[in-house]
């Protein structure tokens, strides 16, 4: 115990460095577990679309959906998400999955959504990134 505290001591800028990243991640985490919103890999979101039992949002902007998204993805951009919200209302209920490129903007979109009373609310896990590198496919318009 003596060495940890002299160790504290000697090295008090990595240590520090530590605990906040440390804290960050345990931070992350515990609002990943209990935010209501799972996390799915590209293949578990291919059976959901394949069964047409889920709705496809995707948040990236007009133009990045144009140049590739999910079959039958809807496009509700996140900079005006609030004003799309009403098209999906009566899916309420349903499995809705959120996605952008890596994560980030679908993960505030599904918070979004479950603030208004969404319950099954999903992303992909990676985005439309992961979903590219499973060789999964996207159409153009």
């Amino acid at each position: 115990m003596g060495q940890l505290i002299e160790f504290i001591g000697n090295h008090p800028l990595p240590v520090v460095a530590f605990l906040a990243t440390l804290g960050m991640l345990v931070f992350t985490e515990y609002t990943r577990l209990f935010s209501g919103v799972k996390a799915l890999g590209p293949y578990v979101a291919t059976q959901l679309l394949n069964s047409g039992e889920a709705i496809f949002v995707d948040v990236r902007s007009d133009g990045e959906y144009k140049n590739g998204h999910i079959i039958n993805a809807r496009s509700m951009p996140v900079n005006n998400f609030d004003k799309h919200i009403h098209e999906i209302e009566k899916y309420k209920d349903k499995d809705i999955v959120v996605y952008c490129d890596t994560g980030m903007r679908a993960s505030k979109a599904a918070g979004k959504l479950k603030k208004n009373g969404f319950t099954q609310l999903n992303t992909i896990a990676g985005g439309l990134v992961a979903w590219e590198k499973a060789s999964l496919p996207t159409v153009s318009k």
